[in-house]
């Protein structure tokens, strides 16, 4: 079984004159074919959070977030899961090279996160999968935002895909997902890289980057 877990750094703001968005937003999927691989993704975050974020915290803390995760947690949480069977896929959007009208147009806007994720998608090889792919995406979208990023996914995925291997995607709570606390930090780390020229924590992992994407 194929499993996927997608979230982003940064964010879709163009208001560069009176706000002070991102100018790059980098969107991520980390993916094994492994469920022993996706088990033990789990345990390491899990693992992390008690013995180098909770550790004699009285508020506990539920998630690892890229943004707020010192680089011996990042660190401690890789060493833990290096050897293990996965990939990160990721594509970064350069915010200001894109075109004025999209910046203004919300619906535009959606459907240029989706197309981004998409050229994410068709980098990894779901021609291999036999039995189920499952994609879980970090919950941030409203409900009709989900629903169009799901139809857009499944359209775009079924030519690829057989049609006897189920697919399914999920919106869930970083929470109660752990698996996307991983794909938060390495997304955080490849954003860095753009953002703001810093290489640290994502060289640490680099070799598992098997795709790195531009645009436009």
């Amino acid at each position: 079984m194929w499993h996927l877990y997608l979230d982003e750094s940064g964010d879709l703001g163009f208001d560069f004159d009176s706000k002070k968005p991102s100018e790059f937003l980098t969107i991520t999927i980390l993916a094994t074919n492994d469920s022993d691989t996706a088990k033990a993704l789990n345990s390491a975050v899990k693992h992390t959070l008690r013995r180098k974020v909770n550790r004699r915290k009285k508020h506990i803390v539920h998630e690892l977030k890229g943004s707020n995760s010192s680089i011996a947690v990042k660190r401690f949480f890789y060493e833990k899961i290096s050897s293990l069977n996965f990939g990160i896929y990721a594509m970064t959007l350069n915010k200001k090279e894109v075109d004025e009208e999209l910046r203004n147009n919300a619906i535009t806007k959606s459907r240029l996160y989706n197309f981004i994720a998409q050229q994410i998608l068709r980098n990894i090889p779901f021609e291999e999968a036999r039995n189920a792919v499952e994609l879980i995406v970090d919950k941030s979208k409203k409900k009709r935002e989900m629903e169009e990023f799901n139809e857009y996914v499944f359209s775009q995925l079924k030519t690829r895909i057989d049609p006897r291997v189920q697919l399914t995607i999920h919106h869930r709570d970083s929470c109660a997902v752990r698996n996307l606390s991983a794909v938060d930090l390495f997304s955080w780390g490849i954003f860095r890289r753009y953002e703001r020229n810093d290489r640290e924590w994502h060289d640490c992992y680099r070799d598992k980057i098997l795709f790195d994407g531009y645009y436009p």
